[in-house]
């Protein structure tokens, strides 16, 4: 660990590794800011079992956020440091239940602080679910690549695959495909084609957040040991089927047109994951002031430089508005 992440975390008033119990397990949660006083922001992250670009080692690594916010790391169960077998038992309410449970611990902690939610795609889900269901109050959500409805499989990614390089053998393949049926191997070879032949995972002209970095930095991480880095790819939810074939199906658009509070997402403008169009459709349609959706451009689904950016923008302004 080098000497200006040592400096950072030394300048931070928490920086502090906890166990709650979400959910009915035992799970370790790291909080890191300047100040207790500060906004609340839990992260939650993508996948489902891919914990990046924030997790519970990351300690001292984006001092941007944590100079104006208490930052919560979660490596949701299944990854990283919480790795954990997902079976067919776990659905999405499993998650959802597990992020509220969260939520209540920072309430604890932090009573007087502001709460905000900062998610990344499938954790998309999980903060649409928690303002359905949360009785501890969340002051705002930003959102990155929102999942609405139609995951994947959506007339946005057929055309544009159709229009692509794909083999016209593998595009028959993904036309047939089924969301009651699909398994990991579908699932890798949709995944893979869109990335593959399409800007609609990572847009190959922009700014790429700087990965190398933080990989590095989570191999010197205090908190992880190699097996936890190992986890953000390769851990519980490598046999599971029922939670993916569950999120396929999903349709937040009732949650999303209705929410309550300050929602805003943040949109690539070339991502098929989550296809633009149809968010756009969705603020549109719902009417709802409080459900904002800008469009960053050069970006696909994966969060690039300049959606993290607007993300700390958004963040910032909902965090300290009318302060």
């Amino acid at each position: 660990m080098n000497r200006e992440r040592k400096a950072v975390i030394a300048g931070n008033e928490i920086s502090q590794l906890y166990t709650f119990r979400l959910g009915g397990y035992d799970q370790k949660v790291l909080i890191e800011g300047k100040s207790r006083k500060l906004p609340v922001v839990v992260m939650l992250h993508g996948g489902p079992g891919t914990p990046v670009p924030m997790s519970v080692g990351c300690r001292g690594l984006f001092p941007e956020f944590t100079d104006r916010f208490l930052m919560v790391y979660w490596d949701q169960l299944g990854c990283g440091i919480n790795n954990h077998v997902i079976d067919d038992r776990f659905g999405i309410d499993s998650f959802a239940d597990m992020t509220v449970d969260l939520l209540g611990e920072i309430r604890a902690l932090f009573p007087d602080n502001r709460i905000l939610l900062f998610a990344v795609s499938w954790g998309s889900i999980l903060s649409a679910k928690v303002l359905e269901r949360a009785t501890v109050p969340v002051d705002a959500v930003v959102v990155c690549g929102q999942i609405v409805k139609n995951l994947f499989l959506n007339d946005e990614v057929f055309s544009a695959l159709e229009q692509s390089a794909l083999p016209k053998t593998k595009l028959e393949e993904i036309r047939k495909m089924q969301a009651d049926s699909m398994g990991p191997k579908e699932l890798q070879l949709l995944s893979s084609s869109i990335r593959k032949y399409t800007d609609g995972m990572l847009n190959k002209k922009g700014e790429r957040a700087p990965m190398g970095r933080i990989v590095k930095g989570l191999l010197t991480s205090p908190d992880y040991r190699i097996s936890d880095v190992k986890a953000m790819a390769v851990n519980g939810y490598r046999h599971g089927t029922a939670l993916w074939q569950e999120i396929l199906k999903t349709d937040l658009s009732p949650v999303l047109a209705g929410t309550a509070v300050p929602y805003t997402i943040l949109q690539g403008d070339t991502d098929l994951v989550t296809p633009t169009g149809i968010v756009l459709r969705l603020v549109k349609e719902s009417r709802n002031p409080l459900l904002q959706c800008r469009v960053v451009e050069r970006t696909g689904h994966m969060p690039g430089l300049a959606m993290m950016k607007q993300a700390q923008r958004m963040l910032e302004e909902l965090a300290y508005r009318n302060e």
